[in-house]
């Protein structure tokens, strides 16, 4: 139910705006969203003239490669391990064995799209494959991504100038 008010509500503002704008969004469905201009939206916290804590949607400089106009399902953020209440992220969730099961699951790596290639950016950025990461994962379980690099340098894919290196297409973990 609630991913059809989602697909709605997304329907919506595409149709009355024609375009998906960050700013534009509701708080509840910024984060894990994609721009029209393929750029990504973060969620980020100011303080209003009350020293209340607000949030507010934001476009990133961060380019999601061959994905526009996209928010990524209830479902995926809840079994990927996310809230989408999160602000900021970190490579260093990536040596969190926990945080890793959640992301190379089935249920996340093969249904998340938004989500999985913005991890696997953040691994390449980080020297690692994240296929590699979640085959290790399976195999290993809790061995982190600290390990992997010590263990198998990765120069995969090429780098880009803006927002990281740039997506490839995901292999199976």
């Amino acid at each position: 139910m609630k991913m059809i008010i989602v697909l709605a509500f997304t329907l919506f503002l595409q149709g009355s705006l024609g375009e998906l704008v960050c700013e534009e969004l509701p708080v509840g469905l910024c984060s894990f969203s994609i721009s029209s201009s393929g750029k990504r939206c973060l969620l980020e916290t100011s303080a209003s003239n009350d020293g209340a804590l607000e949030f507010q949607c934001k476009t990133s400089v961060v380019v999601a490669i061959n994905l526009h106009e996209y928010i990524e399902a209830d479902e995926c953020v809840s079994s990927c391990g996310f809230d989408r209440k999160s602000v900021g992220s970190s490579s260093d969730s990536l040596l969190d064995a926990q945080f890793t099961a959640k992301l190379c699951s089935p249920q996340c790596y093969h249904n998340c799209p938004n989500i999985v290639d913005f991890y696997y950016n953040m691994a390449l950025g980080k020297g690692t494959f994240l296929p590699d990461l979640c085959k290790s994962q399976r195999t290993n379980a809790g061995r982190s991504m600290a390990q992997i690099q010590r263990s198998k340098p990765s120069s995969h894919g090429p780098v880009t100038s803006i927002g990281g290196p740039k997506s490839a297409p995901l292999p199976p973990p």
